[in-house]
């Protein structure tokens, strides 16, 4: 646990105190009168009841359009399924800021319902809400998704046998097993939600406003470090409460089922309502998903085939916007990434070996720490690290390892996920056998528990890369002018005026969006289970 603990007291708590210490002190003196005087503010009010209501709309509406696609993954054998698995995956980890601009592109101005029917949703909370479900859409296929494949369906036949109908014995049998999962799931969307960024910012306009944009508009744009640090302590205690209820449903998860081979309960669909069923799933993806990312790829060829394209490989046509040819962008995000992947794979590795070993409250306080930057402003982390990593013997603001170590922040969540429950599997008999045999623990860790984790830690590297790859709250703070990362590039050129940047903008969210794809694709093929702690 000292690696994981160390890393996060340095590049996490140490950055997101000093930020809240900058301002509630003055003169060394705690001024906690702010905090009433900034909650008591109307403006403030507004944002956080907006905040709260939007996450909970957003949560609604995702778990009412995703939970049958749950199903039809959990349940059905489709031609195309495994692929679909991913690319409804694909949208989770892109970019906010790519999330917004597929829906700008979309539901905006000159986008295709402005096109067709004349109709904008664009600086609505519509928009909003709709980007919400295409980007946690496969949250809860995964989540419920995973857990739905594995109970046993012949508890509900049984029910069927006694007399029950088909909707009762759902509601008495497989609803109270899939309790637990659909809370941890709407809990993880209402988190994802509650803390949008991107999404807001770009969509939103000057109108909305959540925790998160209000947080970065009183650091970057006002300077007001006391509102901004009232704003972060609020979100960081509503997000602790948050992961509080998510990791009771887990470990309820944990103790309550009995689970199965979810090869033996997948079937082809028979009937014509479960074609029916297979159908509208089918067709809301196609809506909600498909449809956004293929307008923004439609939208990066702009009529003009390549053009876009090409020009992102000049400085000198956006000499207004980089120091450097926007192309280099992709280059600087596959470094920074890869690095990133590494240090999330060292220490996340090591923290999920560690809650495996080991029981009780420090462990599992030390399991929601690691949760900890999922919810937490990265806005805040990142301006954090500019104003405390500035200094001897940790001087790195002028440094390139600054960008992967915020990225690594966001990596390390989605490693110990998904090494936990593999590495909880694993029978503890063998590692003694092979002690007994005198094996040393770093060989008994080689010859016993690496072959049984490999796949699961590829897959752990792949997801850490593709988080790291979109990360933007932090790094819009921390990438410098002439090493900008994919996300920055891209809300760098939405933030000026003129076609041409708009359609670079969009050629770099379609090259970010295949890389994404792939990385998923490949994911499919040497996953270890449909379920996990997503």
């Amino acid at each position: 646990m000292a690696v994981p603990v160390a890393f996060f007291a340095v590049f996490f708590a140490y950055p997101v105190a000093a930020i809240v210490g900058r301002g509630l002190k003055a003169d060394g003196v705690w001024q906690f009168g702010r905090i009433g005087e900034v909650l008591a503010r109307p403006e403030i009010r507004d944002v956080l009841w907006f905040t709260l209501w939007q996450a909970l709309a957003s949560t609604a509406l995702t778990l009412l359009i995703a939970l049958p696609g749950a199903y039809v993954f959990a349940r059905f054998d489709f031609p195309g399924k495994q692929v679909l698995r991913a690319v409804v995956t694909v949208p989770f980890v892109l970019p906010t800021v790519v999330v917004g601009t597929a829906f700008l592109a979309l539901l905006g101005r000159g986008g295709l319902l402005d096109e067709l029917w004349g109709v904008r949703l664009d600086t609505t909370v519509w928009a909003i809400l709709l980007a919400h479900v295409f980007f946690n859409y496969a949250v809860v296929v995964r989540t419920v998704g995973g857990l739905w494949a594995q109970l046993d369906p012949r508890q509900e036949e049984a029910a069927r046998v006694l007399g029950a109908s088909r909707f009762t014995a759902w509601r008495r049998v497989t609803l109270p097993a899939l309790a637990p999962a659909v809370a941890a799931a709407a809990l993880m969307v209402f988190l994802f939600t509650f803390t949008s960024f991107g999404v807001v910012q770009i969509l939103g306009g000057p109108g909305f406003s959540t925790l998160e944009v209000e947080i970065y508009r009183q650091t970057a744009q006002l300077l007001a470090l006391p509102t901004a640090a009232v704003l972060t302590l609020v979100q960081f205690a509503a997000v602790g409460a948050i992961l509080a209820v998510h990791a009771w449903t887990v470990r309820r998860r944990e103790r309550a089922l009995k689970l199965v081979d979810p090869a033996q309960t997948e079937r082809r669909p028979s009937g014509a309502g479960q074609w029916v069923l297979l159908a509208g799933v089918l067709l809301s993806v196609l809506v909600l998903v498909l449809l956004p990312l293929a307008v923004l790829v439609e939208r990066s060829l702009g009529g003009s085939g390549l053009a876009y394209y090409r020009a992102l490989t000049s400085a000198d046509a956006n000499s207004g916007t980089f120091l450097v040819a926007p192309v280099e962008a992709i280059g600087n995000s596959l470094r920074y990434a890869l690095v990133a992947t590494l240090i999330a794979l060292v220490v996340g590795g090591l923290a999920a070996a560690a809650l495996t070993r080991r029981a009780g409250r420090l462990v599992r306080g030390f399991d929601a720490l690691l949760m900890l930057p999922l919810g937490v402003s990265a806005v805040t982390v990142g301006f954090g690290f500019l104003i405390t990593l500035d200094k001897p013997p940790l001087d790195l603001r002028t440094s390139w390892i600054l960008v992967p170590l915020a990225q690594a922040l966001v990596g390390v969540p989605f490693v110990v996920r998904t090494m936990l429950p593999v590495l909880r599997a694993v029978d503890a008999r063998l590692r003694e056998a092979a002690a007994v045999l005198g094996a040393s623990p770093l060989r008994a860790w080689r010859e016993v528990d690496f072959p049984l984790v490999r796949r699961a830690l590829l897959v752990a590297a792949g997801f850490a890369f593709a988080v790291s790859l979109g990360e933007f709250g932090a790094t819009v703070f921390i990438a410098r002018p002439d090493n900008p990362t994919l996300p920055v590039a891209v809300a760098r050129l939405l933030g000026r005026s003129g076609d041409l940047n708009y359609g670079q903008a969009m050629a770099l969210s379609t090259i970010l969006m295949l890389v994404c794809a792939v990385s998923l694709l490949l994911l499919e093929r040497i996953r270890t289970d449909r379920s996990g702690e997503f």
